[in-house]
């Protein structure tokens, strides 16, 4: 502490300067710290939370909308003129290549 005082006992400009730096470095580092506990008390919150059943229901509901998905897009492909277009383009293309 004595390199921070000046010729005459008191504060100069430069060791005022250092005083408020270190005192800046250590609240960071003391926030670094806490921040580095509260993720990792979170992250072992998280790996032995169970979640029993929330899959389930999310597998559920994809499924329905998978199936609802996939029935409208039936309708849609069965459909007489969708129908004729997908078969001018396959005998187009057959064309082309052969």
């Amino acid at each position: 502490m004595r390199r921070w005082i000046g010729r005459r006992g008191r504060w100069t400009l430069a060791s005022e300067l250092v005083r408020r730096s270190l005192v800046v470095e250590h609240r960071l580092l003391e926030w670094m710290y806490r921040f580095r506990v509260s993720t990792s008390k979170l992250a072992t919150l998280a790996r032995t939370r169970s979640e029993a059943g929330m899959s389930t229901a999310e597998y559920a509901v994809g499924t329905i909308a998978a199936c609802a998905f996939a029935g409208l897009l039936f309708k849609i492909v069965s459909s007489p003129d969708v129908r004729k277009m997908l078969s001018d383009l396959i005998s187009r293309a057959l064309k082309l290549a052969g």
